[in-house]
């Protein structure tokens, strides 16, 4: 048996300082969204004494948990290799949607009826997975760049609702004289627990989203793709319904965002969810998943959304103007993608340089 020889003790402490320093430095960059929120909220604590308080932590978890919802769906699409341009204009045709079937009813053998709220909720949700539906056949079927693809039913789904809203509000959503209280609003503005139910809607969603991609073999087959198409294909995943199924579970994740909105402004207009999918995209970069595909992680996510909502919330309450905070964003947005573009080229340089280190500290 070969005995085992130890580095000279002149060059274990630097090559022991080394490794620590290399460690730290990925670690840093895995877990830069973590540490960006932490920093956040000790700044706006400081700056602003009422950040802190029970009722603007209410509203804040309200506003964090639609970025959220709209980040868990957009997860998916990017582990995937895609991108999803569509899901503000698909969270706004969902309101609208909704909107109508509660105001105006359906018409059923030239009657007119109410649906109950349960199942306005259900029409909403797969009208909207049609939109996402329609995404995934373009990408996956039809080899549209996913870009130009979710770009092309941004306009069609925001078109569709306006067509539908003929461009005007649906007010009372909540109620109207003929119907009185519809239930509508517990949707966005009831509470269990002491949480708001959105906040318990994004939860649902991100639980079962973690689940999935790190349990089962859909989410290890959502990898991947993303990680490598063809060595996927090969595998003999079908790479064609992985793409179709991310891409409607986010518009089911929209549908539920624009069910919140118009639930918790108790009305419904077509404009609404401009330019969220920017959020969405910003929390998930910030949280780690690369835009390249097959890296990354629901739970990531979920903080980046929380950085970008306290980061509003908190430059609101600080008076900030709202055309800094929109300057403010997209910078947040490049450097986030700069960042993990640094991450990427540090773990191709150091990773290999750890490994040698532990194969030398034990031959």
């Amino acid at each position: 048996m070969m005995p085992t020889t130890v580095a000279p003790s002149s060059t274990r402490p630097s090559s022991y300082m080394a490794d620590r320093t290399a460690r730290f430095v990925l670690f840093a960059l895995r877990a830069r969204a973590f540490f960006i929120l932490f920093l956040l909220l000790i700044l706006f604590t400081v700056l602003t004494p009422d950040f802190m308080t029970g009722n603007n932590l209410s509203i804040l978890a309200k506003h964090v948990s639609i970025s959220a919802l709209l980040a868990v769906g957009m997860t998916f699409v990017v582990l995937a290799g895609g991108i999803d341009l569509s899901v503000g204009s698909i969270a706004g045709l969902g309101g609208i949607i909704a909107g109508l079937l509660i105001t105006q009813g359906a018409s059923v053998g030239g009657t007119v009826h109410y649906p109950p709220i349960p199942l306005v909720i259900l029409i909403t949700v797969l009208a909207c997975m049609m939109i996402g539906a329609l995404n995934g056949f373009l990408v996956a079927k039809a080899s549209v760049p996913p870009f130009i693809a979710t770009l092309g039913t941004l306009y069609i789904a925001r078109g569709t609702a306006l067509l539908l809203s003929n461009g005007h509000t649906l007010p009372n959503l909540g109620g109207i004289p003929a119907r009185h209280n519809t239930g509508f609003t517990a949707i966005g503005q009831s509470f269990f627990l002491g949480v708001p139910i959105p906040v318990w809607i994004m939860l649902i969603f991100a639980v079962l989203a973690g689940i999935v991609a790190a349990k089962t073999p859909l989410g290890r087959h959502v990898y991947a793709v993303g990680g490598n198409e063809r060595a996927a294909r090969l595998a003999g995943i079908r790479v064609e319904r992985i793409k179709l199924i991310t891409y409607v579970f986010s518009s089911i994740c929209a549908a539920f965002v624009g069910l919140i909105i118009a639930s918790q402004l108790e009305s419904a207009h077509p404009a609404t969810g401009e330019s969220f999918e920017l959020n969405a995209i910003a929390a998930v970069v910030l949280g780690g998943t690369s835009l390249m595909g097959g890296r990354g992680s629901v739970t990531g996510s979920i903080i980046g959304a929380c950085v970008i909502g306290v980061l509003a919330d908190g430059l609101i309450m600080m008076g900030v103007s709202e055309f800094w905070q929109i300057v403010i964003k997209g910078v947040v947005i490049v450097v986030a993608v700069a960042i993990d573009q640094m991450q990427i080229r540090l773990q191709a340089y150091l990773l290999p340089l750890l490994a040698s280190s532990v194969d030398q500290g034990v031959s």
